[in-house]
């Protein structure tokens, strides 16, 4: 399983909606984020169908992928692999947008910091797959963020 996240997207919305409001409403707050993953799975499959394979994207929600319902921090609670196992089997790549999903009541939701790589480890896990190789822009592990927590020496 591989998983790519380009989270200057994210960073650029969050940017752009904090011209518009200081204190964005919560709901809305998840629909602009999840937009920037949307961009990316779809990039991502044009790109592997242009070196020749097929492929096919979904976002959260399309999955589904099924969270709590707090915004900006929710957590996934079940997921349906059933398109997923049907578009492997048929000899496609599926790239699965990270960081989203959709609670009960049809409402795009966020994972919050991290949410990309949970969403490719429960990913994983459900498909029972045998690893899940994630590749970050960071050259190790931290116990923060690098761009914000400055390295000590």
């Amino acid at each position: 399983m591989l998983y790519q996240h380009n989270g200057k997207t994210t960073d650029k919305l969050i940017s752009e909606e904090a011209e518009i409001t200081k204190n964005p409403n919560k709901r809305e707050h998840d629909v602009l984020v999840s937009t920037g993953e949307q961009i990316t799975i779809s990039k991502l499959c044009m790109c592997l169908e242009k070196l020749g394979y097929e492929a096919i994207s979904y976002t959260g929600w399309q999955v589904p992928i099924i969270t709590n319902s707090v915004f900006g921090n929710s957590r996934i609670q079940t997921i349906n692999t059933e398109k997923i196992i049907n578009n492997l089997k048929q000899g496609k790549i599926v790239v699965v947008a990270g960081f989203q999903g959709i609670d009960e009541d049809g409402n795009i939701t966020t994972l919050g910091r991290g949410g990309s790589d949970t969403t490719a480890v429960a990913l994983a896990a459900s498909l029972q797959a045998q690893r899940c190789d994630i590749y970050t822009d960071v050259d190790g592990i931290y116990s923060s963020d690098p761009r914000i927590i400055p390295r000590m020496l």
